[in-house]
């Protein structure tokens, strides 16, 4: 029997072996195979592709599936073609693939033996691709992550607004439009932009009732994020920044800290990109850091945390991205890191572009600040943004947040509400946010002068206040439903039913204080690593330490800074390394100078921190990757391949000084390198063993005592190169 036949749960069965299907999933795919028009609005890990992917093998002819990511439809083709024998059955047309393999595809299509072909909608517009499917049977539209129709959503693609007059040049066929992240307002562009006025509209909840809310303040954000992944080792994770530089820097810390963590990235060719999440899905890795575009229909159910390094530019990137954790029920973990600083650079991003698409992304920007800043249930701020109610006692996940699981204190707030709610009545319900604030604290701007806001009888009525303050009643208020934005004049505030009842007739109404996120450290500085921060240097067990190095100095025959040079010293007087993993972590020390030094160092310190009762902050010590990792790795390559300074010095666009600066640093950090090509061109075996006698001797860590006894005889740069020498052979 072919699945046309069958019944849509005996073909849910027949070919993914499931049992039952889940929400919304048997009405959409009932709805697309009677023939109707179908909006499909599902969650993160709701099932959405299974809407078109089941009517697809079901009906007669190839389902057009429009995604707006390379990724995304790799993934999906893959995902249908393993339940099935015949891997023609899915096929991606899009521009990653050469000529020769796109007719492949539409052989396959045009022969019948592909029922889902994915297409990006710049395809669409080529004609010849255009010509191709009007040559063939289409059996319906599926136009994934919708959102992108509207410039109210967070990914708004112009080539999305021009879908559905090609689709209508093509075949007369039902669309099925289908989202994780839409407002009220994107649901309406999407559903005018595609003419599906009459559509099934099919919503499930946004409620994800498994993961956990939390924003914290930027404050040392890049220690918290190697101390959770540190302590959730073997998880997998997401780690989301919004530029590319951030995001190479936060896994180059993560990988030197220990942590099995890869970049992805827009910069990265397609075949790279595809590695990285193959490596993922398969755990080779735990921890993507990655700007916005990873995990886009990747189907990884589970990712037990994302992290937010930056806030994202709209409420529906954050939900989605938080979408990715805990898709299989289980744990999901979903940290923001937020601060006011971040949001002034999101702001500046905006100047330059027109007007209108500057009200809109700040008006997106708006609300992500409210959603960082509210002291109420963020499941139920969130999903009031997606228009539905939640109740934030009783709901399913409702103690799954900061602010639910250790509340704020409440104050009576009756009488400010009451002012703010009769100003807005007083200016009938015509200004933002922006208004209000600045009216009722007198403060003069040109907006005030416009609207001759001075004359007003709300203007300084609550200046005992200020600016931030009135701002986080505004958005309470909102909230709970006193006041409503009116999205399509860009956030202008107006008097609900409930806010008029209140304003006739008031009562207490308990607020919660704000959080202050004003004067907190960007986190933009990776340097917040070490001996910085975290802890105080232990005079007590520093002069320990100093004692044991001269003991092992003396036994093994070495000056003590080959050893230990004292910045290492200072660092295991402030962090208390017990274990050669975290002494690791310590500047200066390699995994050969572990193995050669460390074993009495370690134990001094752990029956040091025994006897003295000390509590120990495992993760405390986070170990910078350097600012010049990327230099690092291009100059042991070069000298790996023999290369002279001066090339070195080429291929880093720097200066022969600069490269010995950073090999010295290299060595310094624990690498061991090997620069004998370079020395053979000035120092002999003879001149080496000269110089190793001298260091051997000097207890001077610098270069200092080596000038003065070898001026005449050797360059500085002689002395140096012979210096890194001594160090790779006794020291690592």
């Amino acid at each position: 029997m072919s699945l046309v036949e069958l019944a849509p749960q005996e073909a849910l069965k027949e070919f993914f072996g499931f049992d039952e299907f889940k929400g919304e999933q048997e009405k959409a795919i009932q709805s697309v195979l009677d023939g109707r028009d179908t909006f499909v609005i599902m969650p993160t890990g709701g099932g959405k592709s299974m809407c078109y992917q089941l009517p697809a093998l079901m009906l007669d002819g190839v389902a057009l599936v429009i995604s707006p990511l390379i990724a995304l439809m790799k993934n999906q083709v893959d995902a249908i073609r393993g339940h099935h024998e015949d891997k023609r059955v899915a096929h991606f047309l899009n521009s990653s693939l050469a000529r020769a393999e796109a007719e492949r595809v539409k052989m396959d299509v045009a022969e019948g033996w592909t029922k889902l072909l994915y297409v990006a909608p710049e395809s669409l517009t080529k004609a010849e691709n255009i010509e191709f499917l009007k040559s063939v049977r289409i059996s319906f539209v599926a136009v994934d992550e919708a959102h992108c129709i509207s410039e109210w959503g967070h990914d708004f693609r112009p080539e999305y607004r021009r879908i559905k007059p090609i689709i209508k040049g093509i075949a007369d066929v039902p669309i099925m439009a289908l989202t994780a992240t839409a407002t009220p307002k994107v649901q309406q562009d999407i559903q005018k932009n595609l003419n599906m006025v009459d559509a099934v509209v099919l919503k499930s909840s946004f409620n994800r009732d498994n993961l956990f809310y939390e924003v914290r303040p930027k404050k040392d954000a890049l220690k918290q994020i190697v101390r959770y992944c540190l302590q959730h080792a073997g998880k997998s994770g997401i780690v989301y920044c919004l530029s590319r530089k951030k995001v190479e820097q936060i896994a180059d810390t993560l990988r030197v800290n220990g942590v099995k963590a890869l970049a992805y990235h827009a910069g990265m060719d397609s075949g790279q990109r595809s590695k990285i999440q193959d490596q993922f899905l398969m755990q080779d890795v735990d921890v993507i850091v990655a700007t916005i575009a990873f995990g886009m229909g990747i189907d990884k159910p589970d990712v037990r945390y994302v992290i937010h390094y930056d806030m994202p530019k709209s409420l529906e990137s954050y939900y989605q991205e938080t979408g990715r954790a805990g898709r299989d029920g289980g744990e999901g973990r979903c940290i923001a890191f937020y601060s006011h600083k971040d949001i002034d650079k999101l702001e500046k991003f905006l100047q330059g572009k027109p007007i209108a698409e500057q009200e809109v992304g700040m008006q997106l920007l708006q609300e992500v600040m409210a959603y960082a800043e509210t002291a109420t249930s963020r499941r139920k701020f969130l999903l009031h943004y997606f228009g539905e109610e939640f109740d934030e006692v009783n709901g399913p996940g409702a103690m799954n947040c900061d602010n639910s699981e250790n509340p704020p204190t409440l104050v009576d707030r009756q009488e400010e509400v009451h002012l703010l709610l009769s100003a807005v009545l007083e200016h009938k319900n015509k200004h933002r946010m922006g208004f209000y604030t600045s009216l009722l604290t007198a403060t003069e701007n040109r907006q005030m002068e416009d609207y001759g806001a001075v004359g007003s009888v709300f203007w300084g009525r609550g200046k005992d206040q200020d600016i931030e303050f009135w701002q986080g009643i505004v958005r309470q208020t909102v909230v709970l439903n006193y006041l409503a934005k009116e999205v399509e004049k860009y956030g202008v505030l107006h008097l609900t039913e409930k806010g008029h009842n209140f304003i006739s007739s008031p009562g207490p109404l308990m607020l919660a204080n704000q959080r202050d996120f004003s004067d907190v450290d960007s986190g933009d500085s990776l340097a917040q690593t070490r001996g910085d921060s975290g802890g105080a240097l232990d005079p007590k067990l520093r002069g320990m330490l100093t004692d044991l190095r001269k003991e092992v100095s003396a036994e093994k025959g070495l000056p003590p800074y080959v050893i230990f040079q004292d910045i290492s010293l200072d660092e295991m007087a402030t962090h208390y390394p017990v274990s050669p993993d975290e002494l690791l972590r310590i500047t200066g020390v390699g995994s050969g100078k572990a193995a050669k030094f460390g074993a009495p160092f370690t134990k001094l310190i752990a029956q040091y921190v025994k006897d003295e009762g000390i509590e120990r902050d495992d993760a405390l010590l986070v170990r910078s990757s350097g600012s010049k990792s990327s230099n690092k790795v291009t100059i042991i390559q070069l000298m790996d391949r023999k290369m002279g300074l001066d090339d070195i010095a080429a291929g880093i666009h720097g200066q022969r000084a600069q490269v010995l600066d950073e090999i010295e640093a290299i060595v310094s950090a624990g690498t061991k390198v090997n620069l004998d090509h370079i020395l053979d061109e000035s120092l002999d075996e003879e001149c080496l063993e000269e110089l190793f006698d001298f260091f051997t001797e000097s207890e001077d860590e610098g270069l200092g005592a080596a000038m003065e006894e070898f001026d005449d005889v050797y360059s500085e740069e002689e002395l140096r190169l012979a210096r890194i020498k001594f160090l790779c052979e006794v020291a690592h």
